[in-house]
């Protein structure tokens, strides 16, 4: 990177800023390092990391740690960076409730709040992020928002269990009322965000994330970037239709999903095993089927569904991995083999089959993620 100053002040204050980014993507990075190493990864000269880091620890970006581990000459005096200097806000909606944590850079909660969903979902979000982060409201780099419906540039539809069927530019409302940036994405775009982050997807950068809960939704990573189509309903698996054609419109609710989510799961097995409606219904079906032959049926025709979807997609997008989240989740050791066995009888390509490993965290390391990557400070524009 050139150091030499533009002429014009307009491009030598985007210059300037481009430098200053770099700074602290590299701190970030490192997290510990001299202005030496600064100088090395950003290509700097050493006259402009230095000026650059005077600012960043003024505003407390990185803390001066002193001397490093003794090397040939003068030993150099060591830069962290502050994970604190950078707080997002990860809001997820869940209804009938509203979860909202307030995170630093590097995941770690500082402040964490659930309550009802209120019926005005943007005035909900902007009490929930102005409460929890109180006084360290300039420290907040960016909102990511997680909906159970499709996204597309902030507007939300296809939501009824939020109220929202129609698209309701959510994530604009919400950005002019904060003043940073906010991200709004389904929530299972998020989760397989989060399991690429720091869950069972961090060692590769192709992946499917099933998550089976009240419906049924899948999030696609391929070369590493989250893929959500046209119009952000890519993974709206749950729609995909259970064989003919059809004229019922949608309304929120797939076919798929109505046959084979937790909620048609679990009417099965009060059925099976009359009673309350258990709290993890595959995982009582599970149970169930060791000794029923009536559940040992039902669970075979489940892991069919499931792995007919699986190799639905598989045919398509070729994850090479398949992540099972939510109640997928809870199937016991025999019937993932089982299902692994039925997908890689069929697949025309490797597929594996795993648990996703984050469960509920995965939604927030996937928000903390799109929160900062929507808070990197652009350029301004001449």
């Amino acid at each position: 990177m050139s150091d030499k100053a533009p002429t014009s002040p307009v491009s030598r204050e985007r210059s300037r800023e481009i430098k200053r980014l770099s700074v602290i993507l590299a701190a970030r990075q490192a997290r510990r390092l001299s202005r030496v190493d600064l100088a090395e990864m950003t290509g700097l000269s050493a006259a402009t990391v230095t000026a650059l880091v005077r600012e960043l620890v003024a505003e407390g970006y990185l803390i001066e740690r002193g001397p490093g581990a003794p090397t040939t000459g003068r030993p150099r005096e060591m830069l962290e960076f502050n994970p604190r200097a950078e707080l997002v806000a990860a809001v997820s909606l869940e209804p009938p409730r509203i979860s909202c944590e307030i995170a630093d850079s590097e995941g770690a909660v500082i402040a964490h709040r659930v309550a009802r969903l209120g019926a005005n979902v943007v005035e909900t979000v902007c009490e929930f992020v102005l409460d929890l982060v109180g006084d360290n409201l300039p420290s907040l780099r960016g909102v990511a928002i997680a909906v159970p419906g499709v996204s597309s540039n902030g507007a939300v539809r296809l939501a009824p269990s939020v109220g929202l069927v129609e698209a309701w530019p959510i994530g604009e409302s919400v950005q002019r009322r904060l003043g940073v940036p906010v991200v709004v994405d389904n929530d299972v775009n998020l989760m397989a965000a989060g399991e690429c982050v720091a869950g069972a997807g961090a060692d590769v950068a192709n992946l499917l994330l099933i998550h089976v809960a009240d419906g049924i939704g899948a999030g696609l990573v391929l070369d590493g970037k989250v893929r959500r189509g046209a119009s952000g309903a890519a993974g709206e698996v749950g729609f995909l239709p259970l064989g003919g054609a059809t004229e019922r419109r949608y309304s929120g609710v797939g076919e798929f999903e109505a046959r084979w989510s937790v909620n048609a799961i679990a009417e099965r097995v009060v059925a099976l095993n009359p009673g309350r409606r258990p709290e993890s219904p595959v995982r009582e079906l599970s149970r169930l089927a060791a000794t029923s032959a009536p559940a040992r049926d039902y669970l075979d025709e489940v892991l069919g569904a499931w792995a007919g979807l699986i190799l639905s997609c598989a045919c398509v997008v070729d994850p090479g991995l398949v992540l099972l989240s939510g109640a997928a989740a809870e199937l016991d050791d025999p019937a993932l083999d089982q299902l692994q066995t039925l997908v890689s009888a069929r697949t025309p390509a490797p597929t594996e089959v795993r648990r996703a490993t984050l469960g509920d965290q995965a939604v927030l390391h996937g928000a903390i993620s799109y929160a900062l990557s929507a808070a990197v400070p652009r350029p301004s524009l001449p």
